[in-house]
């Protein structure tokens, strides 16, 4: 551990990492962020996946390592369940943002089954933290529509400052870039040394799939594992 910053995971983990954005609790205010526009050529015209199928969807520990440019990070966490850190942030309305595979975020999306890993160097100051969770729906309109809900409410949410553990941990939102199939965001912890992550989404067939990237210099991992991610999907 570099000093004392602490990182954390932007997801639901059964080891109890969390990734937190925050400034102090009097000085949170809540601005509309500036969506820019990314393009995407993610097919979604798809044959519907299955359960059977979303373990090949995430991306390998190899491709992982050479994805973020490291040669140790190990799966630390594996779910297939979702979990609930609402009480946990300081605006429960971006609980999507922040964490991913996250109930109160599906609830109502007829969702159907999820997997969640989580990768990271073998220590606690480590260099490089990854997430990836893909998650099923009964049909690919289920999918885009959590994907079009998602992308108002990371937007709603840019340019924030969310209070994440009982404001343990500090991180600022930034914009949201916006594509047809894909959103991303950065978010930067405080007094941290530059420790930031990269959040991605995008939505094909019949799933979600989501992708958080962590490091000291951090660009568009996040969106390069996502992009992966559905190309997984499209060979189903």
């Amino acid at each position: 551990m570099a000093g004392s910053v602490t990182r954390i995971r932007p997801a639901g983990c059964a080891v109890g990492a969390v990734i937190a954005a925050v400034l102090l609790s009097a000085c949170v205010s809540t601005v509309t962020g500036t969506a820019t526009r990314q393009s995407s050529g993610n097919p979604v015209n798809l044959a519907p996946l299955d359960e059977a199928d979303l373990d090949d969807v995430l991306l390998s520990i190899g491709e992982l390592n050479g994805i973020v440019g490291s040669t140790q990070m190990k799966v630390t966490s594996e779910l297939d369940e979702m979990t609930d850190h609402s009480a946990e942030v300081s605006d429960p309305e971006c609980l999507g943002a922040i964490y991913g595979a996250e109930e109160p975020v599906y609830e109502g999306t007829g969702w159907t089954a999820v997997r969640d890993q989580v990768a990271r160097q073998p220590h606690d100051d480590n260099d490089h933290w990854v997430e990836q969770t893909v998650v099923l729906y009964p049909a690919a309109k289920n999918a885009q529509e959590f994907f079009e809900r998602s992308s108002e409410i990371w937007q709603s949410c840019a340019n924030d400052a969310i209070v994440v553990a009982d404001g343990d941990y500090l991180w600022e939102l930034e914009d949201v870039d916006v594509g047809d199939t894909m959103i991303s965001q950065m978010a930067s912890q405080q007094d941290a040394d530059g420790w930031a992550c990269q959040h991605a989404l995008s939505a094909v067939s019949n799933v979600t799939v989501e992708a958080w990237a962590c490091g000291y210099r951090i660009t568009d991992e996040a969106v390069q594992i996502a992009t992966a991610m559905v190309e997984n999907a499209t060979r189903k």
